[in-house]
């Protein structure tokens, strides 16, 4: 686990996956409190906490990028698997195969 947080690759890993479960609570859990329970606050914490895992999502995106020479296309994909609940699978894969390569 140590060696995750090393590389820049490792470190986008980790992120990506706690910005994609954050992303399935708040779509999950915190928007049926609001809109079915009227819990509004769910979604106050819980888009927050999103909303900073995005962001630190996308720097680590761009420097693991940078230090692994990344194209635009697998830069883009990677944005787009954030954006998807369950995307974060299909990126954790591939950082994993890019990690070991």
């Amino acid at each position: 686990m140590e060696e995750l947080f090393r590389s820049p690759v490792g470190r986008l890993r980790i992120i990506s996956v706690l910005e994609g479960i954050s992303l399935l609570l708040l779509v999950g859990v915190a928007m049926p409190l609001k809109y079915g329970l009227g819990i509004k606050i769910a979604v106050t914490i819980a888009g927050a906490v999103h909303g900073g895992l995005f962001l630190l999502f996308l720097a680590a995106l761009f420097m693991a990028a940078e230090s692994r020479k990344w194209g635009w296309g697998f830069i883009g994909g990677a944005f787009l698997s954030c954006l998807l609940p369950f995307g974060f699978f299909w990126l954790e894969g591939h950082l994993r195969r890019d990690q070991n390569a």
